[in-house]
């Protein structure tokens, strides 16, 4: 997926999207500039409607006027499932956590070295288009694998002569599909439930985190010596292993 790759760059300083433009195109992508959230929304509907070829990820600045990064980014989240990658002067924790709540994958802070937002792009890309066969078995962390078709979980350990499949219930593997396709992406526990449950589920999104808890133990008790599921407090949970 990397090579020829499209993407949306959304930045109001005319500048510094000229200078993404020029670097991505030389780097071999396809590239669209929107100058706004509203440029930007409207170069998604043109996706979807076959005007422009799919969007594989959006390079996102936060600080635009009328309608700034994070209102932007729910919207296209609502449209698209590819990475998104703020570009932003903010550092505050409060600031990353209302990105990640917005559906935002990752942070790049400005001033940046354009060779390491061009490996981060690649980095994205690679694990969309490591996910992209739903019947591959991938491996995270060396010694957990998930097979997807299969819908199974095994921890090898040692050698890997050693292997122990994880005893998940439908729902339990559904939480974890959910949040491993998309390392380090953050995912409200409302999302989660209406993901999982359905929109229409009696209950609350309270019980996706008793689920979790039992995920985290059964991971545990199987000799995994690190969390997958990472807590991101005042929001919901990522999925930490790549």
């Amino acid at each position: 997926m990397t090579e020829g790759a499209h993407l949306l760059i959304v930045d109001d300083e005319r500048a510094i999207a000229a200078m993404l433009d020029q670097y991505f195109s030389m780097e071999g992508y396809k590239t669209t500039v929107a100058s706004d959230g509203r440029d930007a929304l409207s170069a998604v509907d043109a996706a979807a409607r076959g005007a422009l070829s799919p969007i594989d990820l959006v390079l996102l600045d936060v600080n635009m006027p009328d309608m700034d990064g994070f209102a932007t980014c729910k919207l296209i989240r609502e449209r698209l499932a590819c990475p998104i990658i703020f570009l932003t002067a903010r550092v505050e924790d409060a600031d990353q956590l209302d990105g990640f709540a917005a559906g935002g994958d990752d942070y790049v802070l400005k001033p940046f070295s354009l060779q390491v937002l061009g490996s981060r792009v690649r980095a994205h890309l690679a694990r969309e288009s490591r996910r992209e066969d739903p019947s591959a078995r991938v491996w995270f962390g060396g010694n957990l694998s998930i097979d997807y078709a299969q819908r199974s979980v095994q921890i090898s350990r040692g050698d890997g002569a050693e292997v122990q499949c994880l005893d998940l219930t439908r729902t339990e593997f559904d939480i974890v599909a959910l949040l491993s396709k998309k390392p380090g992406r953050v995912y409200d526990r409302t999302f989660i439930y209406e993901q999982v449950w359905g929109w229409n589920a009696d209950g609350d999104a309270s019980i996706v985190r008793e689920h979790v808890r039992r995920i985290r133990k059964k991971f545990a008790e199987a000799g995994l010596e690190d969390d997958p599921i990472e807590t991101v407090w005042g929001v919901g949970y990522r999925w930490g292993l790549q």
